[in-house]
């Protein structure tokens, strides 16, 4: 498990966190928070130093894009998707859970 202020996400920038071992790319887009696996399922790439465009993050390695809310791989050269994690916002908490 993983606690965020929910004020400390900026809306369209992702960060890394550790939830229960797992490196876990956590990102704000308006009033919704969505986490998928920090890294790409292309390559060893860190997810969390992507872009976000809408509701879906770019590898900054080689351009894969995934869906924050299904992690669905949605553009090559990734084809299998990430796995999701669970996300509780009680006010000013953001609980991820594995």
């Amino acid at each position: 498990m993983a606690e965020i202020a929910l004020d400390s996400l900026v809306s369209g920038k992702p960060v890394a966190v550790d939830v229960d071992g797992v490196a876990v790319c956590v990102a704000r887009i308006g009033d919704e928070v969505f986490a998928v696996e920090d890294t790409c399922t292309h390559s060893e790439a860190s997810l969390s130093e992507g872009e976000i465009t809408g509701t879906k993050i770019e590898c900054w390695l080689h351009g894969a894009e995934f869906d924050l809310r299904t992690g669905e791989a949605l553009t090559p050269p990734a084809t299998a998707a990430l796995k999701t994690f669970k996300v509780e916002v009680n006010g000013n908490q953001v609980v991820v859970t594995n």
